[in-house]
């Protein structure tokens, strides 16, 4: 079975809720299990993770801003944060990670993949 995590960052923005409602019910219907991780990055490094189910995501589309919760990271910039971030992916089993938020986020997740891969 697959273990995915979802997390948000950055600002908050309009539809994130709904984005991490669709990668919920879509992992689950899938048959994988979902991970929503709080505060971001900064939940990332801390291993603030929990498993979300349909409940958890039932009527967030309504909601503003995030369920997730959401964190600017400045660890995360590092190398050593980034590495924190992969031991916490690694210990907790999570085969893909969605990165939910802007131009920010986008670049951390990129910065993760690249020393994921090294």
């Amino acid at each position: 079975m697959k273990r995915i995590a979802v997390l948000t960052c950055g600002g908050d923005a309009p539809g994130m809720n709904p984005a991490i409602r669709a990668v919920v019910r879509t992992s689950l219907d899938r048959g994988w299990e979902v991970f929503g991780i709080r505060q971001g990055y900064a939940g990332l490094i801390a291993g603030n993770m929990a498993p979300l189910g349909t409940r958890d995501v039932g009527g967030i589309i309504q909601r503003g801003g995030t369920i997730l919760g959401s964190s600017r990271c400045p660890e995360f910039k590092t190398q050593k944060g980034r590495e924190r971030a992969i031991l916490q992916l690694h210990q907790q089993k999570i085969d893909g990670l969605v990165v939910i938020g802007g131009n920010g986020s986008q670049t951390g997740a990129q910065a993760l993949t690249r020393a994921f891969i090294s």
